[in-house]
């Protein structure tokens, strides 16, 4: 049992083969060790799913709070969906925003572990402490947003529904959990690595969640944290980055990025044949924000209102949706050649609407209309040609025809079909998203040693090499890069298991992170045990992988970042990359072949 603030000393253990859930306290070494979130569930998931098939009823599902969630903390609104990914066997963690971390803290929960899996569709319902599991016959089929619907009617306006359409429901391996409320009407996701067709294979439709703002979480130190939080909130209010109606993101919204990325030369183009698309202005953030922008939005205790909503009135493409962000503007428009914003922003809306992660299903349609151009696919796929994109979106979610049941299975898998695994721009079978390695060194870096694959949300050298936080780095440069993303590794290690949103990190410190879970939990820690904690929770998740088969093969590039030049003529060069692969293993602890040694896994408490 643990007796730190901020959390609702309640894990639900729902075991979906019995229809029996058990009630566990949280452990307090594992709370003060691994914190929540991401680092908790990473635990719990390593207890219970090494050696299990992903789609396997053996596989856990950990959806988890931190300690921090549903508090006045600005910006701790994440849920983390932790499990063994479908899509690269990798232990994975997917962030969701919005208001459903909160809601499930709100609801007694500091998080909920399904396990098994039930013969028929159901659901569960979470409120007042307790889960109840419900019959989803009549839910089974509908898209996110009639499911969303059907439960708003039977359950009221309050309620919060996480949950999974039709590709999760046919297990495409980048199905997506969507979030729905009256205050997130449609586009947050715990996306990429397949959650959602986790929580499909347990023929689980979702779970409704009912907050109750009674049970919101006190801080063990008033008036500390209090100063603490001021401090907080100040420096995010007059950030660059973050400042409400002054900084990009509150202006443009996350795709204020498409036009400063693109002119670095780093913006993958027709699945990385080139890093400059030419037509990046009309799907940039500026200009969506004079077309298509309907309004502003933002999650709990975020003042930045990054979010967008975003309407077409008329045309074939006339839909109304949350979105599109950055990453999907890019995977759905310059990876597929496509520079029509309606036609982008009405894709992502059948990606939400059907549940699927929107930067892999641009970077497997990239790889089909390559394939397709090399007449390594039969089917005819052009670049840029909306319509057909439409189509196959459609088929992929319910994986109809040949074509949409190969497209599900995600992109690595669909260029090592047709003959070519290098035509898949991934890492460890998770595509990559909106930056170019050789444009951006440190991101090629964080790509290769990434724990869940190809991803940005793992040590995001961007706020170094493009936003010059903490300090400014040169893209183009190697020197530094290591240290640079071990650190950013171990940040966000910590801010996904406090559950707070990332985008802080362009204003905030480990000091100032230390300083708000210290006066809010009770705990006491320095910025340089949150730097240990970092560490530990990275390290955990490396050894899963390690128990798995990965090591330091698994630890690379798609080769056309090393052999073919990027629109400026830009290479990532191989050797460097031996040496930083070097520099990096030793400055973590591990062997030269990529694996944990055990004194290691001793010393930062894992074993």
């Amino acid at each position: 049992m643990t007796t730190i603030s901020g959390y609702a000393n309640k894990i639900a253990w729902v075991d979906l083969t019995e229809k029996k859930i058990d009630y566990l306290e949280v452990d307090e070494e594992d709370a003060i060790k691994f914190i929540g979130g991401r680092g908790l569930g990473g635990r719990i998931v390593s207890k219970n799913a090494v050696g299990k098939d992903p789609l396997s009823p053996e596989n856990v599902l950990a959806l988890m709070t931190g300690p921090l969630t549903g508090s006045d903390v600005v910006m701790a609104n994440r849920l983390s969906a932790v499990t063994r990914s479908p899509l690269t066997g990798t232990l994975f963690d997917s962030n969701c925003g919005g208001y459903v971390g909160p809601a499930m803290k709100l609801a007694g929960f500091d998080g909920i572990v399904l396990t098994g899996a039930s013969e028929k569709p159901v659901y569960l319902v979470a409120a007042n402490g307790k889960v109840t599991i419900e019959d989803a016959k009549g839910l089974w089929g509908k898209t996110n947003y009639q499911a969303y619907r059907a439960v708003k009617r039977k359950y009221g306006s309050r309620v919060v529904f996480y949950g999974i359409g039709p590709a999760g429901e046919h297990l495409v391996r980048f199905a997506n959990i969507m979030h729905f409320s009256r205050f997130a009407p449609g586009g947050r996701a715990s996306g990429r690595g397949g959650v959602g067709a986790v929580m499909g294979s347990k023929k689980v439709k979702g779970v409704v969640i009912l907050a109750d703002m009674k049970r919101k979480p006190k801080p063990a130190k008033p008036k500390e944290f209090r100063k603490a939080l001021a401090n907080a909130m100040k420096k995010v209010m007059t950030s660059d980055v973050t400042a409400p109606g002054k900084g990009g993101l509150s202006v443009y919204g996350t795709a204020v990025l498409v036009n400063v990325i693109n002119e670095l030369g780093a913006y993958p183009t027709r699945n990385a044949k080139q890093t400059q698309f030419e037509d990046a202005y009309y799907i940039s953030g500026e200009n969506l924000r004079g077309t298509i922008l309907k309004r502003n939005m933002t999650c709990y205790q975020c003042p930045v209102a990054c979010k967008r909503e975003t309407e077409v009135k008329d045309g074939k493409f006339k839909h109304k949706s949350e979105g599109p962000e950055y990453e999907t503007i890019w995977a759905l428009g310059a990876m597929m050649g496509l520079g029509h914003v309606e036609a982008v922003s009405y894709i992502n809306y059948l990606a939400n609407e059907l549940g699927m992660d929107t930067i892999e299903l641009g970077n497997t349609l990239a790889v089909a209309s390559e394939a397709s151009e090399r007449g390594l696919l039969k089917e005819e796929i052009k670049w840029g040609d909306a319509d057909k994109y439409v189509e196959l979106a459609r088929k992929i979610a319910y994986r109809e025809d040949e074509i949409g049941d190969l497209l599900a299975e995600g992109g690595a898998k669909v260029a090592e079909k047709v003959g070519d695994p290098e035509l898949s721009m991934s890492v460890k079978g998770l595509s990559i998203p909106a930056y170019d390695p050789r444009g951006l060194k440190g991101m090629g870096l964080t790509y290769a040693t990434s724990n869940r694959g190809a991803c940005h949300l793992r040590a995001y050298a961007v706020t170094s090499e493009v936003f010059g936080i903490p300090y400014k780095s040169d893209p183009l440069e190697y020197d530094g890069k290591v240290d640079l993303v071990i650190m950013f590794e171990r940040l966000l290690a910590v801010i996904d298991s406090l559950t707070i949103c990332k985008f802080s990190s362009f204003a905030l410190t480990n000091e100032d992170y230390a300083a708000l879970y210290s006066t809010f939990t009770g705990v006491d820690a320095t910025a340089e045990d949150l730097d240990t904690i970092g560490e530990r929770i990275w390290t955990q998740e490396r050894y899963f992988n390690q128990l798995h088969g990965f090591s330091r093969k698994d630890d690379r590039l798609p080769k056309r970042f090393f052999e073919e030049p990027s629109s400026k003529g830009e290479v990532y060069d191989r050797e460097t990359f031996e040496k930083m692969l070097d520099e990096y293993y030793q400055k973590h602890g591990y062997n030269l072949d990529g694996t944990v040694p055990e004194e290691r896994l001793k010393e930062l408490g894992i074993l």
